[in-house]
């Protein structure tokens, strides 16, 4: 069992709350993400769960064993940093084994897994060769070596694509989600970037200021967002907020309306016009920017459609969301 159970988890930094009582079950052999704005709070929950930070209060599982008083080499995870952390001195095969080495297993095991790993990650070939002859994506196929020959229960990896470039990032999420189904082991990620959170992640566990906003799949994270921050976070324009008194739609008393910028000129029975002060062309996609009432709004549209300095929106009310204008809640 290497499920991963967080119960009532505070952390204080000088008297100051950067984790806020936060339960979470995270199961065997699941994929989660903790994803928020730098300063939210998740890379000290990772800390925590690792034993590298101390806990204020709460109670930490790892299976069925607490252990906040567990130092972390007796904890079974392996943790992959942002920086790699590789000794420059040494070989890929060096680097790979020196966990191993440190806990004094047998050279013919060693050896076993280090192979094992090299296939995997496709090292093989660069077995031989010191980091700085590596490019960083396969420094971090190093890295994540090192953590595969230990075989732990755990994986726990703190925003270890932010070193690469966006094309090495797009090509390791993929290599990291084909990894958690060949290890069929629980992996913890953690990261700021949305498009990673959704496309990794069996759960998608949003923080904000130490608490937890929204723990549920991707399409429900995106699809049913619980309050105003989560709605805002998840998606590319963000979300628009709107004062429902500036929206020619009949909307719950002292409410915010959302829609996503890519339901803005869908065809649906809400029109109007807008005057559009700026456009972006992204490929096969163009936004435009304009305001509704005192709120900048965007439409997402194919890169072929055609406007000039004013866009007719045509919403479906389906497609709109409510929240509380003081709460930011769902309504």
């Amino acid at each position: 069992m290497s499920s991963v159970t967080l119960k009532n988890i505070t952390k204080i930094y000088d008297k100051k709350k950067v984790i806020d009582n936060i339960s979470l079950e995270i199961k065997d052999k699941e994929f989660v993400v903790l994803v928020g704005a730098s300063g939210c709070g998740k890379s000290t929950l990772l800390r925590m769960i690792a034993g590298l930070e101390d806990i204020t209060d709460g109670e930490i599982f790892i299976g069925d064993k607490k252990v906040n008083d567990v130092h972390p080499k007796d904890r079974d995870i392996a943790f992959v940093f942002q920086s790699y952390a590789l000794y420059p001195h040494m070989t890929v095969r060096e680097n790979i084994a020196f966990g191993l080495k440190m806990r004094k297993v047998d050279k013919e095991t060693i050896e076993k897994k280090v192979k094992e790993a090299a296939e995997i990650l496709d090292l093989d070939e660069y077995l031989d060769r010191k980091p700085k002859q590596l490019s960083g994506g396969q420094r971090q196929r190093v890295a994540l070596g090192r953590a595969i020959v230990r075989n732990p229960k755990v994986f726990l990896m703190d925003e270890p694509l932010s070193n690469l470039d966006a094309k090495l990032r797009v090509q390791m999420r993929s290599e990291i989600k084909k990894l958690h189904e060949k290890l069929q082991t629980t992996f913890i990620y953690v990261t700021h970037d949305q498009t990673e959170a959704l496309t990794m992640g069996d759960r998608v566990v949003v923080l904000d200021k130490g608490v937890i906003q929204q723990a549920d799949g991707p399409e429900e994270i995106y699809n049913n967002p619980s309050n105003t921050f989560v709605a805002g976070f998840v998606g590319s324009p963000q979300m628009n907020f709107i004062d429902s008194k500036d929206f020619p739609f009949e909307a719950p008393e002292n409410s915010i309306i959302g829609i996503r910028p890519e339901k803005m000129v869908c065809g649906g029975q809400i029109k109007f016009n807008v005057k559009v002060d700026i456009t972006e062309l992204l490929g096969s996609e163009k936004i435009a920017y304009f305001n509704i009432g005192d709120k900048k709004c965007s439409a997402k549209l194919p890169a072929d459609y055609n406007f000039g300095q004013s866009l007719e929106l045509s919403i479906h009310p389906n497609d709109l969301y409510f929240f509380d204008k003081e709460k930011g809640i769902r309504i």
